[in-house]
């Protein structure tokens, strides 16, 4: 054999060659023991600490690598998806989640280094976010929505240490920032908000010296498309930013002609290149908000921007040059790298036919739950398996809203008020059957013929791409944090949970429910299959149910279908007569009139806003008018 022959020739040759080999041999045989040993010491188990998350991966989120030591000297970073190379390769995927058996490595292992950032790099480029556990599931969607692109060189930053450890069980590359942060939602506005628009300021400057390009994202956006294509056609700009443009500058992907930017420069999403004038810039812009807490962050990323705006720089790149004379800014185009704006109200990609990078949602109503609301009505949102299949299953119905009230005459208030209240009515009757029948409410798409905002305006911003009549979100007419707050039952009745208008269509709708289906066409009490009987039951798939029936006859009827999961409403209207208990009516009425909110609003005028009211056809003679006076300034309940 040819390993005896070599040990023959090994005895047969001089002292030197001798002891050689006898190193060699040895060496080899304790390499395959520790290779060995490591094998079959490895847990080939994962962590499941979320089914509902770990199974949107494709790849295998197990882990097999178990060998790095987590009592190693803080000194030595330690980030939880490891990635050895160089730089320009793909980094290891997400979603390898830790085993059980595994501790969590100290605090100071999570802590920004070049080291950590580097193991993230690709091509030279990080795309980072941050927020406190209160937006954990916008970074899920967030990092989600990269994954499926096939983007992976992210970094998370934790403003909260419960947020870094869900992150890091999670199999998420995330780094503390050290912020100490609330694990609440902060609100828009409030100090805490303005300590995190610092903490990204700092986040900024602290990265660009490590000599990579960065793009820095809000977590209330989500991304489309890989950016990282886009960025790199503008490899002169220092800065590429997003901005509020709502009116288009451009027809198709280039960059915004700066000249004819009005909108604020957005700092949702933007881009750096660790250039000079950059560093030079993010430096300064930290010194300003730390020497004053009174200043909002995108303000004062204006304010230093405009401090020199302009010439163009001398190409065709559209870039111009800013702040120092010497940096050089494209503003992308809102078009495909949307605001709330410019893809939930005017769909703007839709209708210059291009495919959109990022929606960032601003332009909203209803807070955090209204910026949710937006993105599971895009179907864009990640929730778990459980918001897809709600205990007592789903009521929906067909809205019914005549040609003329979408069509006819002038888009103005009241044709606007006109057409909202129409739907109004219809969903209050699907909400109070849905109490009724214990079951969540899809809302129905909700049409608008003018616009909401902030400020009075003549109905559609001019020279928006906005059409009328549009499909305009929820938080338009609803208080979405409203509808979605505990309130007493005491007081307020039972809660009604609803879900948004495309639930029904989206893919992570389970199979079950989509086979449980019952459709409900309302008829005419007394004609032919219209009779309420004790033993009621659908005929392939269809019951037909009479018009202005009580609440003891929808119990007794829809009692037979509580395993069904989605109950479908050919029509709402004429289908309840009302609650037959006065006290549960009353709780009801207390509840709903809460739901809706104001538009916004009238044009020169001090109280321009109107109120919609979920009970307007119960008062003879109501006018879609702003408030008379400072004591009529107030919800109709």
């Amino acid at each position: 054999m040819a390993w005896r022959k070599g040990c023959e020739e090994v005895a047969n040759s001089k002292p030197l060659f001798l002891t050689i080999y006898t190193v060699v041999i040895v060496g080899i045989v304790v390499s395959s023991f520790y290779v060995f040993s490591s094998i079959y010491s490895s847990n080939p188990s994962a962590a499941q600490s979320s089914a509902w998350l770990s199974s949107i991966s494709s790849e295998d989120t197990r882990v097999t690598d178990q060998t790095q030591n987590v009592s190693r000297s803080a000194t030595v970073p330690i980030v939880p998806t490891p990635f050895s190379g160089a730089q320009n390769e793909r980094p290891r995927s997400i979603w390898d989640i830790p085993p059980t058996n595994k501790r969590m490595p100290p605090l100071s292992d999570f802590r920004l280094t070049k080291a950590l950032v580097q193991q993230r790099v690709k091509d030279n480029v990080v795309i980072v976010t941050f927020g406190n556990y209160a937006f954990m599931d916008f970074i899920l969607t967030w990092v989600k929505q990269l994954r499926n692109l096939e983007v992976s060189n992210f970094l998370v930053g934790a403003m909260d240490t419960k947020l870094l450890e869900a992150l890091y069980w999670k199999g998420i590359p995330v780094f503390d920032m050290g912020s100490h942060m609330s694990t609440v939602d902060v609100g828009w506005g409030s100090p805490t908000f303005h300590k995190m628009g610092r903490e990204k300021v700092i986040l900024i400057d602290s990265i660009l010296p490590f000599g990579f390009e960065l793009l820095m994202c809000d977590t209330d956006m989500v991304w489309l498309k890989n950016p990282l294509p886009y960025l790199a056609r503008y490899p002169e700009a220092d800065i590429l930013t997003s901005s509020d443009q709502v009116i288009p500058t451009v027809v198709d992907d280039s960059l915004e002609v700066w000249q004819e930017v009005s909108g604020a420069y957005n700092i949702g999403i933007f881009h750096w290149r660790p250039t000079e004038s950059a560093k030079k810039l993010a430096k300064q812009w930290k010194e300003m908000l730390l020497a004053d807490d009174k200043i909002w962050d995108q303000n004062g990323f204006n304010d230093i921007l405009h401090k020199q705006l302009g010439p163009s720089v001398e190409d065709e790149s559209r870039l111009v040059f800013v702040f120092d004379g010497k940096l050089k800014m494209g503003i992308l185009p809102a078009s495909i790298f949307c605001s709330g704006h410019t893809y939930f109200v005017q769909a703007m990609y839709q209708q210059l036919r291009l495919e959109p990078y990022a929606v960032h949602t601003t332009f909203q109503y209803g807070g955090t739950e209204g910026k949710r609301h937006r993105l599971r009505e895009a179907m864009l949102f990640l929730d778990p398996p459980e918001y897809y299949n709600p205990p007592g299953g789903f009521l929906s119905f067909k809205p019914y809203i005549p040609k003329r009230l979408m069509l006819s005459g002038e888009h103005n208030v009241e044709s606007h008020f006109t057409l909202v209240n129409y739907q109004i009515k219809q969903i209050r009757t699907a909400l109070a059957i849905a109490s009724l029948l214990n079951r969540t409410l899809v809302m129905p798409p909700l049409w608008c013929r003018i616009d909401r905002l902030w400020y009075g305006h003549p109905g559609i911003l001019e020279g928006s791409m906005t059409r009328q009549p549009f499909l305009c979100p929820l938080d338009h007419v609803f208080e979405v944090n409203v509808m979605l707050k505990k309130l007493s039952e005491e007081e307020f009745g039972p809660q009604i949970d609803f879900r948004e208008y495309s639930i029904l269509d989206n893919p992570s709708l389970p199979s079950e429910v989509e086979k449980s289906w019952l459709d409900v066409q309302l008829c005419k009490e007394g004609t032919e299959g219209c009779d309420v009987s004790n033993d009621t039951t659908s005929v392939g798939g269809i019951l037909k149910f009479p018009k202005h029936s009580n609440e003891e006859t929808f119990m007794k009827v829809f009692s037979s279908f509580k395993d069904i999961k989605v109950i479908k409403f050919s029509s709402v209207q004429d289908a309840f007569q009302g609650f037959t208990d006065k006290e549960r009516e009353d709780k009801f009425r207390n509840r709903v009139k809460r739901y809706v909110g104001i538009w916004c609003c009238v044009p020169d005028q001090s109280l321009g806003h109107i109120y919609y009211d979920m009970y307007w056809d119960e008062k003879p003679g109501w006018k879609a008018i702003p408030p008379q006076t400072s004591q009529d300034d107030h919800p109709p309940w």
